[in-house]
């Protein structure tokens, strides 16, 4: 068993190699549970793709109980341009008297006219002693494959400012005055900004959608002191995703959502692929229920509920399967979503 000063050391371990990954080769980008539910946050190539502007607040609580552990919080906002049609989506809400999940949705759905999207992402992620914000802005272009499929492309452009909070380096109970990797500086601050580029591609349809996304496409170095002690040179790599998923008409009022996500991150485990499996069941857009599994890392149970026309609320709970589970009480991811300026006030998201 654990004393405290042992768990504390260990915690405060775990809280700054969680980040030193910069330093080296492996998961960089914050995980999402709830990814299905806003996609955006993975592939700007959702952007504009529903009626309305699509507003997303969530934050994550990873590991809870252990000093250092990750805590990422994000807004996203996206919005289409130039599109005319305001037909029932595969997500909307019922029109008074239609069902939009029922046989009639899916035998005449049709595609979306040719139209754009803009959106703006902000995202933090703090890991011990190490921050890292982000702030970006989409474009998306949507267009016709055939009657009933639709294939958008878009990428996103900002800034991330990467941090280190030297004052929080104390893992002898001393402090180290000379660490090597952050220089001499006694205390305070240290902060490096780099470009950030992601790009992706998205089609889908009445029931199904594929889509690939890359971000931290331009590799770059990392590193927070020109020191000659200082021998690996820590860098920012890319982060590759595809994921796909198919609706299953089990009733008029039930839909059972699978989905399968796959990254690839070199250096992130032995052949660099993390794959994750989701699966989502629906009532008339009114609530929903599921559960992922996350490989080598964990599962996790998730529910939401659509109120009002406008808005939207999603809870997931993880639990990991690592060591981690004996000093972890599970992670904690909330999501709440706005509809702003849908015609027919069928307020939900895209929430495959």
């Amino acid at each position: 068993m654990l004393t405290s000063c042992d768990n504390m050391k260990k915690l405060l371990t775990i809280g700054v190699f969680s980040f030193l990954a910069v330093a080296g080769s492996s998961q960089q980008k914050p995980h999402y549970t709830q990814y299905v539910l806003n996609q955006y946050i993975l592939n700007p190539a959702i952007s504009g793709i529903e009626n309305y502007v699509d507003v997303k607040l969530s934050a994550r609580d990873q590991w809870v109980g252990l000093t250092g552990a990750p805590k990422t919080a994000y807004v996203t906002i996206h919005a289409p341009l130039g599109k005319k049609d305001y037909r029932t989506s595969a997500t909307s809400y019922a029109i008074p008297g239609e069902n939009p999940r029922g046989k009639y949705y899916w035998e005449n759905y049709t595609a979306a006219e040719p139209h754009h999207g803009i959106g703006i992402s902000v995202i933090n992620d703090k890991t011990g002693s190490f921050n890292r914000f982000t702030s970006a802005i989409s474009y998306a272009y949507h267009i016709g494959l055939n009657p009933t499929t639709n294939l958008s492309a878009g990428f996103a452009a900002g800034i991330s400012k990467i941090g280190i909070d030297r004052s929080k380096h104390d893992f002898d109970g001393n402090g180290d005055p000379i660490d090597p990797a952050t220089g001499s500086a006694m205390s305070g601050e240290l902060f490096k900004t780099r470009p950030d580029l992601n790009a992706g591609l998205y089609l889908y349809s009445r029931d199904y959608f594929i889509g690939l996304s890359a971000q931290q496409i331009i590799p770059q170095k990392l590193q927070f002191a020109d020191d000659a002690t200082f021998a690996t040179k820590g860098k920012l790599i890319p982060h590759v995703f595809l994921q796909a998923g198919y609706r299953f008409l089990l009733t008029d009022d039930i839909n059972a959502i699978p989905s399968l996500m796959v990254k690839y991150i070199n250096g992130s485990s032995k052949n660099g692929i993390q794959p994750e499996t989701n699966l989502k069941l629906q009532y008339r857009d009114l609530f929903w229920v599921g559960g992922s599994y996350r490989y080598q890392d964990g599962y996790a149970a998730m529910l939401g509920l659509n109120a009002g026309n406008a808005f939207n609320v999603g809870y997931a709970y993880d639990f990991t399967t690592t060591s981690l589970n004996t000093v972890s009480r599970g992670t904690h991811e909330l999501m709440i979503g706005f509809i702003l300026g849908n015609k027919y006030s069928e307020a939900c998201p895209r929430c495959w």
